[in-house]
């Protein structure tokens, strides 16, 4: 992995990752802690993800569409209600994001630390 320099507007802020594929997560992890995130998670599953919610204070989260076969959305619907802004992964692009999901951030598998960087700037600064 290239070297990224930690984001001053990144650090510190705790992301929730959900993700099944063990070297994507593995990927992911590595790549929020270069920015200088907390990584909450990996969750390989939505019940583990909901749990995490329920549990811990999150600041920002990165799903997969897909986890263990089951479709992400009732983990980005609890974000929605708490006001967690959520960037969508997936191969399929923005094909693959159905009504309400649509005008969401999406992340096209493979993706780089300077995309899930820039990503997770754009979610914050809507969020604010």
């Amino acid at each position: 992995m290239s070297e990224v320099s930690p984001s001053q507007s990144l650090a510190g802020r705790r992301v929730l990752v959900v993700e099944d594929e063990s070297l994507v997560a593995m990927f992911v992890e590595d790549a929020l802690l270069e920015l200088g995130c907390v990584v909450i998670g990996p969750a390989a599953r939505v019940d583990a993800a909901l749990e995490l919610i329920r549990s811990l204070d999150i600041d920002a989260a990165v799903l997969d569409i897909n986890v263990g076969g089951e479709a992400v959305f009732p983990v980005a619907e609890e974000l929605y209600r708490r006001d967690i802004p959520v960037i969508f992964a997936t191969g399929y692009g923005m094909a693959g994001l159905p009504e309400p999901h649509s005008s969401r951030i999406v992340l096209q598998k493979p993706y780089s630390t300077e995309k899930l960087r820039a990503a997770l700037e754009e979610v914050l600064e809507r969020a604010r």
